[in-house]
């Protein structure tokens, strides 16, 4: 009863229904009293809005994690007016330039981004922000992580899991079987850390990373290899894939939201090859994972010199065609001693 008594006095205090000066049309003073602290890849955020639906749908996307790493608190700003209509708006265009990005669906709603300031704002209309998955999945997971990404991590499109303390950044092209062996050796005991999208901590020597290890995500083709998705509905992704979402806390017994890299496996999926490790040159992990850098401008010449402390990163390409032969040539380099002194360890 008390968020609807205050919900109803909001209105008038975050916008005018008559403008009384010229800019207020911009709504450059609008009154943002709720607040809430989350703490994303455990680093600390705290959004500040006049809907408490947006604090509802930070507490679904980022509830799960706590506090956990020493950094400067990031504020994020959502303000939600009247204005707009009571349909949900069409998935947001982004543009950068510089230090400068944008989030923008329509006129009313849309997101500006100093990524070097990590100063933001995000205007919204309540149709938006009831729709939560829209929001959640449009707005504000985007916005929190193109901060944390400007700031205090490194994006890269790989897996993570690790076994007798020993991590593996899995990469691989979209559709290898990022996800699927990273699930597959978790269900086999290892230690699971994410599925498609790793955070390297800036700066971090030996590199870590941090990934969302409380959730574990699939195309719907999995279902034929793991039958426990079977009954699991497809949910929307960023960018529009549909997947399959399942809590690790079900069917995997181990995992880790951060992990050290002792070693880096680019997946080559062949439907003709046996399990194959074949060792790359040294500083090729840096430079593929330079070439598939999420960011632009400035951002990507930061990332790009953080990514230099995996040029000393042992690599190899991962050619198989059977998930549990991947695992267990995966096992090798877990073992203690030079994987290349196995005989299956193939250097090019």
């Amino acid at each position: 009863m008390t968020e609807e008594l205050i919900q109803r006095e909001m209105p008038g205090a975050a916008e005018a229904k008559i403008l009384r000066r010229p800019q207020d049309a911009l709504f450059c003073n609008m009154e943002l009293p709720l607040r809430g602290t989350f703490f994303p890849l455990g680093y600390p955020v705290e959004i500040l809005t006049n809907d408490y639906e947006v604090l509802r749908a930070a507490h679904e996307s980022f509830g799960h994690a706590q506090f956990s790493r020493m950094a400067a608190t990031l504020q994020l700003r959502f303000g939600v007016s009247h204005e707009g209509g009571y349909e949900c708006p069409a998935e947001p265009t982004r543009r950068e330039y510089g230090h400068l990005y944008s989030l923008v669906a329509d006129v009313n709603n849309q997101s500006l981004l100093d990524l070097r300031t990590c100063i933001s704002f995000t205007w919204l209309t309540r149709a938006a922000v009831r729709n939560r998955l829209y929001f959640r999945l449009n707005f504000l997971e985007k916005v929190v992580y193109l901060l944390l990404g400007a700031s205090v991590v490194t994006d890269l499109h790989a897996a993570c899991v690790s076994k007798s303390g020993r991590g593996i950044l899995i990469f691989g092209d979209s559709g290898a079987g990022k996800s699927t062996l990273a699930y597959g050796c978790a269900r086999a005991g290892w230690t699971y850390t994410s599925d498609d999208t790793s955070y390297l901590i800036n700066g971090s020597n030996p590199p870590r990373v941090i990934g969302h290890a409380h959730r574990a995500r699939f195309r719907p083709s999995a279902k034929s290899l793991f039958p426990e998705l079977e009954c699991r509905e497809l949910t929307p992704r960023l960018e529009g894939k549909p997947s399959i979402e399942v809590p690790t806390s079900e069917p995997i017994r181990s995992t880790s939201a951060e992990s050290t890299i002792d070693s880096i496996v680019y997946l080559a999926r062949n439907s003709s090859a046996s399990a194959r490790l074949t060792a790359l040159p040294r500083g090729t992990a840096r430079q593929r994972a330079c070439q598939e850098l999420y960011s632009a401008g400035e951002i990507r010449a930061k990332h790009e010199k953080i990514l230099e402390c995996l040029s000393e990163v042992p690599t190899y390409e991962l050619e198989y065609s059977d998930l549990n032969d991947a695992i267990q040539a995966l096992d090798l380099l877990t073992r203690s001693g030079e994987p290349n002194d196995n005989p299956v360890v193939e250097s090019s």
